[in-house]
């Protein structure tokens, strides 16, 4: 069974309810998280970083394969930044070069790469992880959405980078496997740029014919400005009505907005969600620290997914049921 309906807040919740729609919504709903305020890099790929100065410098890669990043010992290779396009008041897109025109990232979904950097003051090289947002099969370039954060020496440089310079990447590192069919429906419950392994997810069940899971997106931010990849979330909206509901939410929303507004709250994920006794379904939350405290729980590390709490804990669901990116 499907989620139980879907919310546009309108109205109150009870009064907006519609579920998965057999044509195009005009733009998706929207609903509130107030909890991307305190992001401080999640960037997609995880709550993490560390810096390090073990490793071998990286060296402008010429590599004679179709895919560029192969993982294991391959070390660090240097991209050439080829564009940044702006998309808000802190948020870019940058596209990165791949060694070849016709080569592909060779990342599988869902994973981050990593990124270092090291500048003439610092001792330490400093490394984050960040989740593409181009498709894994695109030939000859990578796309990030990058979002600078105050004090964030990562994203602080990336958005200090001009075409030209290069940037020193590694990986892939694997997160879930999404394989095809495998959840009847699934959940994806993000805050800033944690909607960047969600699109990364989306954007591959819904680019192969043959999988015909469902998908249901609530998504928070401050304003409507900070809402990431809007244009490519409507189109898998639009797209794919039968299948694809997102649910939008504004802490600070403008006047004369008529969807969700203020925190993501349990009243909202009891209507949206796919029920915790389905047998086959799967939540993924990313976001900020706060996002996952109310959500999920936090994870312990980058490596153990904890104890699953917060609402979907109360909502009856199980820790199977539940991945924390």
């Amino acid at each position: 069974m499907f989620a139980r309906s879907a919310f546009r807040s309108a109205a109150p919740i009870k009064k907006g309810i519609r579920s998965y729609a057999s044509q195009g919504s005009s733009g998706g709903g929207i609903g509130g998280v107030g909890y991307a305020a305190v992001a401080v890099g999640a960037a997609g790929a995880g709550y993490y970083y560390y810096t390090s100065t073990q490793g071998s410098p990286a060296v402008p890669a010429k590599i004679n394969s179709e895919t560029a990043f192969k993982g294991g010992d391959q070390g660090f290779i240097s991209l050439k930044l080829d564009s940044i396009e702006k998309i808000n008041h802190n948020t870019i897109r940058m596209r990165f070069d791949l060694p070849e025109p016709d080569m592909k990232s060779g990342i599988p979904v869902a994973s981050a790469l990593v990124t270092k950097y090291k500048g003439p003051e610092m001792e330490k090289a400093v490394i984050r992880p960040y989740t593409p947002v181009s498709d894994e099969d695109d030939p000859g370039h990578l796309d990030f959405v990058i979002k600078k954060y105050p004090n964030g020496p990562m994203s602080t440089h990336l958005h200090d980078m001009t075409p030209g310079q290069r940037l020193d990447i590694k990986g892939p590192i694997p997160k879930y496997a999404i394989k095809e069919n495998v959840h009847d429906e699934i959940a994806l419950i993000a805050g800033g740029t944690g909607i960047t392994p969600m699109y990364q997810v989306a954007r591959a069940i819904f680019k192969n014919p043959n999988d015909k899971t469902k998908v249901t997106l609530v998504y928070g931010n401050i304003s409507e400005d900070d809402i990431l990849l809007k244009k490519e979330l409507h189109e898998l909206e639009n797209t794919y009505p039968q299948r694809f509901r997102a649910f939008y939410l504004l802490d600070n929303p403008p006047e004369g907005w008529t969807q969700g507004k203020g925190f993501i709250n349990k009243d909202l994920l009891k209507t949206v969600l796919p029920e915790p006794q389905s047998s086959n379904i799967k939540i993924f939350v990313c976001g900020p620290p706060g996002l996952y405290k109310a959500v999920s729980g936090g994870k312990k590390s980058p490596q153990d997914q904890g104890e699953l709490d917060g609402i979907l804990k109360d909502l009856g669901y199980n820790k199977d049921q539940v991945f924390k990116f």
